[in-house]
């Protein structure tokens, strides 16, 4: 669905992107990662003809994104990070707003209202929406014209944790139904759930990538936790996974029938994005 081989963007004297090589296969949901200046937005604004790069070059559905980025466009959908709703028309009205702006035939806006659960908000107006509503109604815009592929960037921002489960629910659903899905995301739970597959970008470079289950194998530390009722109450003891002299007390606690839990140390993939990028807040200004 997306290759990318070599790309590079430059402002000026700052380097958003240093050669950077990845690929989505159709049908999955990626994952693209890192901090605050890391690349991410002007990666998915190239992927989408927004944006030309200054070297390598990138496929998306097997066409250059900028040289006929309209009929690309007709095959995607663009989640942007922030809402841009017309607040004082209700949820049916913004939706059959912008399928006319849009020249979008042949899907019925009910259809989708339906599709993103919106039916019971249909008639409110956009302004009187909480923020996880607004969100959904942005996810049925991009869905008027039947994309084959969805670029969201931030889709859970700024929700809470009943409204973002909720979204993922939906994209989910969308996925499951043949629908590509690239997105970008501070929130490693969130990608946990959602993605397949991942890449980890960090000053216009790509530093890791993987499923999310490979990368945490990859960068975890093999040990084990074990409970073990002593005399004076319960204490935690962390072993190594693969030590010897693990095996012989993990066995001799059993024996003993002290065992309270065991289970092996995984690195969340939260752990994994300060290990890989070496920082936890954003130094850069470059998007």
């Amino acid at each position: 669905m997306i290759g990318v081989q070599g790309l590079y963007k430059d402002y000026g004297s700052k380097k958003a992107l240093q050669g950077i090589d990845f690929s989505v296969k159709e049908g999955e949901i990626f994952g693209l990662l890192g901090p605050n200046g890391a690349g991410k937005t002007t990666t998915l604004k190239i992927l989408t003809g927004q944006l030309l790069p200054t070297a390598g070059g990138a496929e998306v559905m097997g066409q250059s994104p900028w040289e006929r980025p309209d009929d690309l466009r007709r095959e995607m959908g663009i989640l942007p990070e922030q809402t841009n709703h017309y607040e004082r028309l209700t949820v049916k009205q913004n939706l059959k707003l912008f399928q006319r702006l849009h020249g979008v035939e042949g899907r019925a806006v009910q259809e989708i209202i339906k599709e993103v659960e919106l039916e019971s908000h249909q008639n409110m107006k956009a302004g009187k929406l909480s923020r996880g509503l607004k969100q959904r109604l942005l996810l049925a815009r991009t869905l008027l014209h039947k994309p084959r592929l969805l670029f969201l960037d931030e889709p859970t921002g700024g929700l809470d944790p009943g409204s973002a489960s909720n979204l993922h629910r939906l994209l989910k659903k969308l996925n499951q139904d043949g629908i590509t899905i690239i997105l970008t995301s501070h929130n490693m739970e969130e990608v946990d759930r959602l993605c397949g597959r991942v890449a980890f970008l960090d000053h216009g470079q790509i530093v890791a990538g993987g499923s999310p289950q490979e990368l945490k194998l990859q960068y975890g530390e093999k040990r084990l936790e074990v409970m073990v009722e002593e005399d004076d109450g319960e204490k935690l003891y962390q072993l190594d996974l693969n030590g010897e002299e693990s095996g012989e007390r993990v066995r001799e606690w059993m024996e003993q029938s002290r065992v309270l839990s065991i289970h092996s140390i995984e690195p969340s993939l939260a752990d994994i994005f300060i290990k890989v990028t070496g920082r936890e807040k954003n130094d850069g200004d470059v998007k």
